[in-house]
């Protein structure tokens, strides 16, 4: 009986001496997980981008049937948050900032312990690697699992590995997976709209349509502005050398408004024209896809386009609609250039004078001049 008293007395003290050992470990950690996406660098970004995506990628959300996320008003970029709690973990996660498709900041508590998380996205040969790397402090409780796990990157690693390789395997399909159909000539109907218009790169139109068409439809809003269909486009000018567009970001409204002298945001209407309609079912990073197809389809229809503007996009259904990218539709609309007919050319009979009997041996009654 002394014995078992003294085993359970060196437990006790065993437990103490490693509870001490353990809570006095330095709790700085970093954890770095990498891999290459089979997808394209702004398809991955704007997918991470946006925590509507995570519940598909990141382990431990995607694992635990128990958990339930609920998401900030604005989802994508700066501001926007993710909260999640299960039967085991609960964490938030922030944007502090992103930089164009390459990198977004954010803080992370999980489990009561707090990190700065990095992202980096770049173009490499297979697709784009992207990089997840978290800083923090540990807790005790992750201190006791990093020591049982041989160290913090063990533990949280699996984490990230397993997300990274969910991610590759949700983007591989959604983002593989698109269509293009030529649909013919269309009669595009008159249209009000608000705006807002600036020369843009054509690589970030991605980015300037998620920070302009919120600011436009907070500004209907705001002035009890019926909203009239989805956002759409209008590239005025499309070089695609220069990388460079003249461009307007447009919410239709039901009808005509003037806002005032000084406003970024201007009304406009669109006058019914004759167009080429092409329709894109998938990721919107395919649109270069389509436009090749279209040019193509003209070039063998002898079709002249662009004659008002370049063309326009209607994102007929978008991720608010569905969250899968392969479901997509981006209507694109080319206008027509009207064919340039001809005018018949007037033959004119000469007159022939009867009191001249000269000319009569020159020319017959049914001859004519050109």
């Amino acid at each position: 009986m002394r014995i078992i008293k003294y085993l359970f007395l060196l437990f006790l003290l065993s437990l103490v001496a490693l509870t001490i050992y353990i809570a006095t470990q330095k709790g700085n950690f970093t954890v770095e997980s990498s891999k290459v996406i089979n997808s394209p660098k702004a398809a991955v970004f704007n997918y991470v981008n946006d925590y509507k995506n995570w519940p598909k990628f990141s382990s431990w959300i995607s694992e635990d049937a128990s958990v339930k996320p609920s998401f900030s008003p604005s989802t994508i970029g700066r501001g926007s948050s993710l909260t999640w709690e299960g039967s085991k973990d609960i964490g938030t996660i922030q944007t502090l900032y992103t930089k164009g498709n390459d990198s977004i900041v954010q803080k992370m508590e999980f489990n009561e312990t707090f990190s700065n998380v990095y992202w980096s996205f770049k173009d490499t040969v297979g697709g784009t690697k992207v990089i997840w790397k978290s800083v923090g402090k540990m807790n005790f409780m992750l201190k006791v699992s990093s020591f049982f796990n041989v160290g913090t990157k063990n533990t949280l690693s699996k984490i990230y590995d397993k997300s990274l390789a969910n991610l590759d395997k949700t983007l591989d399909f959604e983002n593989s997976a698109f269509s293009v159909k030529i649909n013919g000539i269309v009669k595009k109907l008159e249209t009000y709209y608000l705006r807002q218009s600036f020369t843009s790169k054509i690589s970030d139109i991605t980015k300037n349509a998620n920070a302009v068409f919120p600011k436009i439809i907070t500004f209907c809003k705001q002035n009890n502005i019926s909203q009239n269909g989805k956002p759409f486009i209008i590239y005025h000018t499309y070089d695609t050398i220069n990388d460079l567009t003249r461009v307007s970001f447009c919410i239709p409204i039901k009808e005509q408004i003037f806002t005032s002298e000084g406003s970024e945001i201007l009304s406009g209407k669109l006058v019914a024209f004759e167009a080429l309609k092409t329709s894109l079912t998938g990721n919107y990073t395919y649109k270069n896809k389509a436009l090749a197809e279209t040019a193509a389809y003209t070039t063998a229809k002898n079709i002249l386009t662009g004659s008002t503007f370049s063309h326009l996009e209607i994102f007929t259904k978008g991720k608010n609609e569905n969250l899968s990218p392969s479901k997509w539709l981006t209507e694109i609309y080319f206008p027509i250039t009207p064919k340039v007919i001809a005018p018949p050319k007037v033959y004119q009979k000469e007159v022939k004078d009867s009191l001249t009997p000269q000319h009569n041996t020159k020319k017959q009654d049914n001859e004519f001049d050109f």
